[in-house]
């Protein structure tokens, strides 16, 4: 009889002593949320993308590629417009060639002052706005390239936030 007393007394000692531990060790350690990486705004990596972004690009009659990554509220720039942008350019094979986020501080220029794709591209976005570009080679640095970077008619890649249109 001791002994039948004596199992039962450690089997429910088992059972709901394990089961409160492991309650305990839940609340004393809750798992730490993980955010995916587009989420991480910062000045080393683009912003976060609207969730209806569309995985496919839009064709321009000139041959350049883009997709509105998020839309932006602000002002739509011109051709004439100066703008200040954070981006990111890299070729066909994925080398980066420039990132205003590695620098660690946007970029101002004159649109007129780029390459073609960028003056046409980022007529597409509004300040607030990111956008990806795919530029042809005759629309970034055609025949002659930017050595060392960039070789002759490279197609550009570029992911690009706007961040004020003057």
């Amino acid at each position: 009889m001791f002994a039948t007393l004596t199992g039962v007394c450690l089997l429910f000692c088992c059972c709901f002593g394990c089961e409160t531990a492991s309650r305990v060790a839940d609340k004393a350690d809750p798992p730490t949320p993980v955010a995916p990486a587009i989420q991480q705004v910062s000045n080393s990596e683009p912003g976060p993308e609207d969730p209806d972004a569309p995985d496919e690009f839009t064709s321009t009659k000139s041959g350049l590629k883009y997709r509105i990554l998020r839309k932006g509220t602000g002002r739509k720039p011109t051709s004439a417009s100066t703008v200040t942008a954070h981006y990111k350019g890299w070729l066909d094979n994925g080398t980066v060639f420039d990132s205003s986020y590695k620098r660690g501080e946007p970029a101002s220029f004159p649109l007129l002052n780029v390459v073609p794709g960028w003056t046409e591209g980022l007529q597409y976005v509004r300040e607030g706005g990111m956008i990806e570009l795919e530029i042809p080679g005759n629309l970034g640095y055609g025949a002659s390239g930017s050595p060392p970077k960039i070789p002759p008619n490279a197609t550009l890649h570029f992911i690009v936030e706007l961040l004020e249109v003057e």
